[in-house]
């Protein structure tokens, strides 16, 4: 498990975790947020990375698991997975992908991929390490 008390990342883009198992808890859906590239809509949610990703981790983050709080989706697929838990504050959980493109010159979209069982425990596991010692 990680430090309690080291600083997580904030700002982190999801994209940075390409591959990793990731533990998503959406808590606010952001319209018309300035970017470079205009105004775009935007999930904002709190990320543990529960596996390494494909490229590791960016400097200064990691190991796994690993918390990242304040990310913002911008991914068209990643908001449509992730938006319906801000109300019920629920969570999300997903190795970070890319789908096939579907026309030539798109990029491919970022994406979940749905958890395999395996994937399903080790989330449980460190669900199950989290404690309030103060209830």
């Amino acid at each position: 498990m990680s430090d309690p008390f080291s600083s997580p990342a904030k700002g982190a883009r999801v994209t940075d975790y390409k591959g990793a198992l990731l533990l998503i808890s959406p808590y606010d859906y952001k319209e018309n947020v300035a970017t470079s590239f205009g105004e775009k809509d935007a999930v904002e949610a709190n990320v543990v990375v529960l596996t390494e990703p494909t490229d590791g981790f960016p400097e200064g983050q990691g190991p796994a698991p690993h918390v990242a709080e304040g990310v913002l989706f911008f991914q068209g697929v990643l908001i449509g997975q992730t938006k319906a838990k801000v109300a019920s504050k629920g969570m999300v959980l997903g190795r970070l992908g890319q789908r096939p493109v579907s026309k030539p010159g798109q990029n491919p979209a970022w994406a979940l991929e749905d958890p395999t069982d395996e994937d399903a425990q080790k989330a449980r596991d460190y669900l199950a390490t989290l404690s309030d010692p103060f209830s």
